[in-house]
């Protein structure tokens, strides 16, 4: 079964743009050179795959579908990268799945591949996998690769040797008395973790360091960034805690959301993170912009000590997260915070002077949430029924039917192929009183949290009992009738299974 995996999230509103350097004569001709010999992406397969990274030491895997586009664009890139870096000592090595091939679905799952491409780093065995973060062309790809080979730090013995650490990136340096002992040891074991997200450095001498002082009080960490207080440290080597630093200190207390590049890491790493995030979207350009982000770093100030992330977004850069919110520019000034749960509050048409009295009444259980729903349609007679937000309870859970709902992306192409095929098995359904065919626009409307959504299309199956499950059937008209004719409860069934069930129970939990 292929589906069109997509990331359901931010990630796609954020415009990053991977720009190569012009190739040196010398680079261009060794890419001729490549594109010439045999391939040297190893193809890798369920039967293979375990062998392949317990024999290479270092190995990217692309996990890839035939269909997929950016797959088809990544190839020849892969391929050149892969040629060069067969030259590097020691050889780092390519590999590719097909992901979409029945045999490899298995490895695609243990890995957790949600999205295609997806490429990771496998290192000692496949004791250590990264995702890989770095470019997507050739030149990019074999000097990211090359970083990432060979020790996880790298001793700082002179000034000179720390120059990089001004370069406007985040770095992070571990000063001891000694290269030795605990602390030593969980400082190089979280470098190796983290490797592919920072660079890490060692050093015996602070005073080789920006900013260093010879007398500071070793061993710390110093976490170098080109944002807020520039420099911090942290003296607890505790593996947990000393990742938990890194992690809050590399990202601005307030991250800006606009067209700057450099500004795109943080923003990934903004929308990855399961925290409250609170947003501030405005035009930049326009004069109350000074005076909004004067009253936005005070009120982040002020509530520092909450959990909850902060972002500034000029509308004209943020039409991605409008469209994926449900937002509109007239709305804005806006503020808006999505929590933990995903529930959202909005206040739009916000003045600079109401920003931190309406983050208190969040704060206080005092907002309503909102939801983004299109309107319930007032004729609702095609085969496949059309749900919105406000009625996917009354239609999925409340109507006593079974029910199929099909979660799309009006642009997936593969969504619209299924389209017709729905609407045969619909229409073959028809005569079937206590079966509903339905589908949702997820892109219009927010998903509810009973169901997993991380790619399109995504079918469920739900009877009216409440049992739900993902439909993992077929794809033809006939195979999703004679699973909803096999599935389905009748009226007597689904007494006796909510008869069975307990006077209270949990939230419903995917199976899958």
């Amino acid at each position: 079964m292929a589906i069109c995996k997509v990331w359901i999230s931010l990630l796609l509103a954020l415009a990053v743009v991977l720009s190569a350097p012009a190739a040196r004569a010398e680079e261009a001709a060794a890419a001729e050179e490549a594109a010439a010999a045999p391939e040297a992406v190893l193809t890798l397969h369920a039967d293979n795959f375990d062998d392949a990274i317990a024999k290479h030491p270092f190995i990217l895997v692309e996990f890839y579908a035939p269909w997929c586009g950016h797959c088809k664009s990544l190839a020849p890139e892969y391929e050149k990268a892969a040629q060069l870096l067969s030259k590097h000592d020691p050889a780092i090595v390519l590999a590719k799945v097909d992901a979409n091939d029945e045999k490899n679905k298995p490895l695609a799952g243990k890995y957790e591949v949600q999205g295609f491409p997806t490429l990771k780093i496998f290192r000692n065995g496949g004791k250590n996998i990264q995702e890989y973060k770095g470019p997507r062309e050739a030149e990019g790809i074999v000097g990211y690769l090359k970083k990432q080979v060979g020790p996880a730090s790298k001793e700082i013995k002179a000034p000179e040797d720390a120059t990089y650490l001004e370069d406007g990136k985040i770095h992070i340096v571990g000063v001891f008395t000694e290269f030795s002992g605990t602390e030593f040891t969980n400082f190089l074991e979280v470098a190796e973790k983290l490797r592919s997200d920072y660079d890490f450095g060692h050093t015996v001498h602070a005073n080789h360091l920006p900013r260093g002082d010879a007398a500071v009080e070793r061993p710390l960490v110093r976490l170098f960034k080109p944002f807020d207080e520039l420099v911090v440290d942290s003296k607890d080597f505790d593996v947990s805690a000393l990742e938990k630093f890194i992690e809050a200190s590399s990202t601005p207390k307030v991250v800006t959301f606009d067209k700057n590049p450099d500004n795109h890491p943080y923003l990934l790493k903004f929308f990855q993170s399961n925290a409250p995030k609170a947003m501030l979207f405005l035009n930049f350009s326009t004069g109350p912009f000074e005076s909004f982000k004067k009253a936005y770093y005070g009120a982040v100030e002020e509530f520092s000590g909450k959990d909850v992330k902060f972002l500034i977004g000029d509308i004209e850069a943020s039409q991605g997260a409008f469209q994926y919110f449900g937002l509109k520019e007239d709305q804005a000034p806006l503020i808006l915070i999505q929590d933990s749960d995903s529930k959202k509050f909005l206040k739009e048409q916000v003045e600079a002077g109401q920003i931190v009295a309406w983050l208190k009444d969040y704060f206080d259980g005092k907002l309503t949430p909102f939801r983004k729903s299109e309107p319930i349609p007032e004729a609702n007679n095609e085969p496949v029924k059309v749900v919105v937000a406000d009625n996917v309870h009354d239609v999925v859970f409340k109507s006593g039917k079974n029910v199929l709902i099909e979660f799309y992306a009006p642009w997936c192409g593969h969504c619209k192929k299924l389209a017709p095929i729905l609407d045969e098995a619909a229409a073959t359904l028809q005569s079937e009183e206590d079966v509903v065919i339905a589908k949702m626009d997820a892109t219009a409307n927010d998903v509810p949290s009973e169901f997993d959504v991380q790619g399109y299309p995504t079918l469920y199956f739900v009877t009216p009992s409440g049992k739900k499950v993902s439909y993992e059937g077929g794809r033809t008209a006939d195979e999703i009738v004679d699973y909803i004719k096999k599935n389905k409860e009748t009226a007597g069934q689904a007494a006796t299974e909510k008869a069975a069930e307990p006077a209270a129970t949990e939230p419903l939990k995917d199976e899958l």
